[in-house]
């Protein structure tokens, strides 16, 4: 019975989601400075201490926030940033996804939704993610994560800010943006 009280719960929250009107959040820009954060998080289940400052080290960071684990379009969209991910990693970025979730559940979802593929972070009340403008507010219920996705260059600048209900051009977008700033590097 709570499996499927929280199969009806996760899909009214899809369907929640998928009727809000993408065009009323209004996210960082383009050419802003991205927030920095540590948050807890998970890769292949294993937690561990998240930095955005520290993995901008590496590279231009693919970072996605995304409403809940679990949900219909937010596992399709983890499957999706999973799929690609080996050429993100090619073309010297990291993909990190954020949702207002507790690490427990980021870690169960980094494992079978993420595949092992790359880090999701926790952002309990979703504070990261209203630093970012990619916060909801729902009446009565706790603020939840945006479907937003930006690419932040290694020297923290935002190249893309991109918020659509739709997870499929998420991974176009951001997959764009990463290719665009690489051919600027040569």
């Amino acid at each position: 019975m709570k499996i499927l009280i929280k199969m009806a719960m996760s899909f009214g929250l899809g369907l929640s989601l998928a009727a809000m009107p993408a065009q009323g959040i209004a996210a960082l820009q383009q050419g802003a400075k991205a927030p920095d954060f540590t948050l807890s998080a998970a890769q292949g289940g294993k937690p561990f201490s998240l930095s955005l400052k520290q993995t901008l080290k590496k590279g231009p960071v693919v970072l996605y926030f995304f409403p809940a684990a679990f949900t219909p379009g937010c596992t399709m969209e983890a499957h999706l940033f999973a799929e690609s991910s080996d050429d993100f990693n090619r073309l010297g970025a990291r993909v990190v996804g954020v949702t207002a979730g507790n690490i427990e559940r980021v870690a169960e979802f980094s494992k079978s939704e993420c595949r092992d593929k790359f880090a999701v972070a926790a952002d309990p009340g979703a504070k990261v993610a209203a630093k970012y403008d990619a916060a909801i507010q729902r009446p009565n219920q706790a603020a939840i994560s945006s479907r937003t996705s930006f690419v932040i260059a290694p020297d923290g600048t935002i190249l893309l800010s991109y918020t659509d209900s739709k997870p499929q051009a998420h991974i176009e977008k951001t997959m764009a943006a990463v290719r665009a700033w690489k051919a600027r590097q040569r």
